[in-house]
């Protein structure tokens, strides 16, 4: 069996963990959802649910992780008491991120398509109408679809071939600083555009009127969702990032320093979103349309939007191909250390198993239209709605409690693994919170995502 690897560098682990955190939820459902719930009021609530909720159970992922040096099913099997079966949860874990994976390379292809399609002036001179039909056309087109899915597929597994210093951290680092610059270069150019304040004033100021007009109850339980899901927590996609670390630093640091990045990229894609919706008159309040016919609308309209509309895609592509690779190390890794195989193969068998296992989702829209799963949904919502709301709320509730009660690891263990190293340590004094609070907060975001 090959010898584990690990982070060149801190950095690494910091950019390549948000890099998994930071995906396509953050840059177009946070700024849709907080406009849609009183600007300013859903952000101070999403801050106070992340720092309450999604950063302890970041924690508890990295704890399982770093104490075991394992990835899941592993990890579970080396801390758990004996005769326990909190390691089926593990696999439970693996199918999670494939489940994740099967629809997140094809809405990654189209990050790609578009990227393309603005850097080879598919949109130059296109009426309104026409931008709207791109779209639609990119769906009805098989071919298409699962071109630019294979590529996402093909070059993450690619990456993840030459190991976790090597391919992971090297490309994450160079992605997830090219997104940083990429974003405060978008919002800047957004801030200046005519009528830009409106759109500023929408987004951050605080506006109880609008939250009354909600409900303040609904705007609390949005931003309880955003925070929470906003992390990827639930599947271990975290806890493999555990097992590869070093115990130099505190984990509640370090998930303090990953959910900054992660509400810092969220907050400035609405400073990039709403100026450009404002300035040229058109609705910010539309979900994944936005990013696909709302604002390729705006950049066609723009002065130099060509390159504003390649510089945004290659940003969001960049958004979510972190996350795919972050994923898929999960993948390998999880392969290599429960069948004791080499990288090589299980780079192999991997990207044989989610190719296939991505393609009704990639020809969902076309040659597989009429197939409507869950509840009358198309195969990616189908797939989305197992992942966001039973996997990930469910998986979630699974590490804590392994790692907050007697029956599981046990609190002692847990908050004396969090706290090795230098940092921010994470008071005893929350036990019983996390032992009687935090399980019944993630059960109402299992229950209301489930009603």
């Amino acid at each position: 069996m090959e010898q584990r690897e690990g982070f060149q560098s801190r950095l690494g682990f910091i950019l390549v963990s948000a890099g998994c955190a930071i995906g396509i939820g953050n840059v177009w459902k946070f700024p849709y959802v907080a406009g849609a719930n009183g600007g300013a009021i859903f952000v101070l609530f999403y801050l106070l649910f992340l720092i309450t909720m999604g950063i302890p159970v970041m924690t508890m992922e990295f704890a399982v992780g770093r104490a075991s040096g394992q990835s899941a099913v592993l990890g579970y099997k080396k801390l758990e008491k004996e005769g326990q079966k909190w390691h089926l949860h593990g696999w439970i874990c693996n199918l999670g991120c494939y489940m994740l994976m099967m629809y997140y390379t094809t809405v990654s292809g189209w990050m790609l398509a578009y990227a393309w399609k603005f850097i080879t002036g598919t949109f130059d001179g296109m009426s309104t109408e026409q931008v709207s039909e791109v779209f639609t056309n990119l769906l009805d087109n098989p071919v298409e679809m699962v071109l630019f899915m294979g590529i996402t597929v093909v070059f993450g597994f690619a990456v993840l071939s030459f190991g976790v210093q090597g391919g992971l951290e090297k490309v994450n680092k160079f992605m997830m600083l090219g997104l940083l610059a990429l974003i405060v270069v978008l919002a800047g150019h957004s801030l200046i555009l005519p009528g830009a304040k409106e759109g500023v004033a929408f987004y951050l100021k605080p506006n109880l009127a609008s939250a009354r007009q909600v409900g303040i109850g609904h705007v609390i339980v949005a931003a309880m969702n955003q925070a929470f899901f906003t992390l990827s927590l639930g599947v271990g996609a975290l806890e493999i990032f555990g097992s590869y670390m070093d115990k130099k630093q505190t984990l509640g640091g370090e998930a303090v320093r990953i959910g900054l990045l992660d509400t810092f990229v969220a907050l400035l894609s609405g400073l990039i979103i709403f100026p450009a919706c404002f300035s040229f008159d058109i609705a910010p309040n539309q979900g994944p349309s936005l990013i696909f016919i709302t604002l390729p609308q705006v950049f066609v309209n723009m002065p130099g939007g060509r390159i504003w509309g390649t510089l945004f895609f290659v940003f969001m592509s960049f958004a979510s191909f972190s996350t795919v690779t972050a994923v898929f190390e999960n993948l390998i890794a999880s392969v290599i250390d429960n069948f004791k195989i080499s990288r090589i193969k299980s780079v192999i068998i991997n990207f044989i198993v989610m190719f296939i296992a991505s393609l009704p989702c990639a020809l969902g829209y076309n040659l597989l239209s009429g197939v409507h799963i869950i509840g009358g949904r198309d195969i990616l919502d189908s797939e989305d709605f197992i992942v966001s709301n039973l996997l990930l709320p469910i998986g979630s509730l699974i590490f804590l409690l392994f790692c907050v009660t007697k029956l599981g690891w046990g609190f002692d263990n847990y908050i004396e693994e969090v706290n090795i190293g230098n940092g921010f340590k994470m008071p005893k004094w929350l036990k019983p919170y996390f032992q009687f609070v935090l399980p019944v907060l993630i059960l109402f975001i299992l229950i209301s995502g489930l009603v």
